[in-house]
């Protein structure tokens, strides 16, 4: 009897360890590079419900070494380290940073007002990136696919003075990064100054090299902008268009077994639902937060966005760049841009 029970002993333990060890065997483990420290909206939309969603639907078998900060790859050379593979299986890109790569991508920037509320702007994209596969292809055709995309927060004006209206800028000096954005400004009579982001923004407003900056809000807050410049004119339908997308190396993506891409593919679903609402509830605390460093906030006003709307000229900024497009061969510049403009004005009426 005790011969057999240590028998028995041995073939559990046996099985044990093979079963363990056919479980780790099948564990991927993903790398994740983001040009962002960990802690905004965006990072722990990403990491504490993504990625927590992604190990949980694949049972375990899919976890996700992440990399923040800049760690692996910059902003700017992102999606040329997913594309190649080995550094970094999975990273966010911002397309704003390879316009040559990904041309189809910049419409998003282009239009001065957009959907009102998070939920909003989220089914916007949604929308855009299913019925119009081109932005799907554009990717492919550097290598990734994605798994998931990620918002940003509106468009804030910081000024130095009170009361400046944003249609007529009477030459005032602006700095901004998007071309678009340099566009809109020089259409209402501002003159865009062109300055690398840093620390250095608040000083040059602190000493009038710059009467304002038109950024991202939480941007604008990360380097306490509203100290040099604390007039903000606000509003949740100043559309920024900048969208994060998280995507991943397509050879990786093809390796991973199909309950593996269902895994994600659930994972981004869940998230999804909750990008409208984690926006709204990480904005109103941001404009609090800058109340409190002495910001005075404006939230404009209709009357206000439609004439900031009419004074950027878009449209006619967004002739010209599908002109210039389709002189480089993408033709159907022209029929996506008339496709995204129906989907972004059908939120504002």
């Amino acid at each position: 009897m005790k011969h057999n029970a240590k028998a028995l002993l041995y073939c559990a333990a046996w099985v044990f360890t093979c079963l363990w060890a056919a479980t780790a065997s099948a564990t991927t483990t993903l790398r994740y590079t983001d040009h962002e420290p960990y802690g905004n909206m965006r990072t722990r939309l990403i990491k504490e419900t993504f990625f927590r969603a992604i190990e949980t639907e694949s049972l375990g078998r899919l976890k996700i070494d992440a990399h923040w900060n800049g760690e692996l790859s910059t902003s700017y050379n992102a999606l040329t380290t997913i594309s190649q593979g080995g550094v970094a299986d999975m990273g966010t890109v911002v397309p704003e940073y390879t316009p040559d790569l990904l041309p189809r991508h910049q419409i998003f920037k282009s239009f001065p007002l957009g959907p009102a509320s998070g939920n909003a702007q989220a089914a916007a994209f949604q929308r855009i990136f299913k019925d119009y596969r081109q932005f799907g292809n554009e990717l492919e055709k550097n290598n990734v696919i994605n798994l998931q995309f990620f918002l940003g927060y509106p468009v804030g004006f910081f000024t130095t003075q009170p009361n400046v209206k944003l249609d007529q800028l009477n030459a005032s000096k602006w700095r901004t990064a998007s071309f678009w954005h340099q566009s809109f400004l020089r259409n209402a009579g501002g003159v865009p100054v062109n300055m690398p982001w840093n620390e250095h923004i608040t000083e040059a407003l602190k000493d009038g090299q710059l009467d304002g900056l038109m950024v991202n809000l939480d941007s604008g807050h990360d380097i306490h902008a509203e100290r040099a410049a604390p007039y903000i004119q606000v509003s949740p339908s100043l559309w920024l268009g900048h969208v994060y997308l998280l995507v991943m190396n397509k050879a990786v993506w093809d390796s991973l077994d199909v309950k593996d891409r269902g895994a994600i593919r659930r994972a981004a679903a869940a998230t999804q639902k909750r990008l409208g609402a984690a926006q709204e509830a990480n904005l109103a605390e941001m404009t609090n937060a800058m109340k409190r460093e002495g910001a005075t906030i404006h939230y404009l006003t209709n009357d206000e966005l439609k004439a900031w709307q009419t004074a950027t000229g878009y449209q006619q900024v967004q002739a010209e760049w599908v002109t210039q497009q389709e002189n480089k061969g993408i033709s159907d510049a022209g029929m996506l841009m008339q496709g995204v403009s129906s989907i972004i004005n059908q939120t504002l009426r």
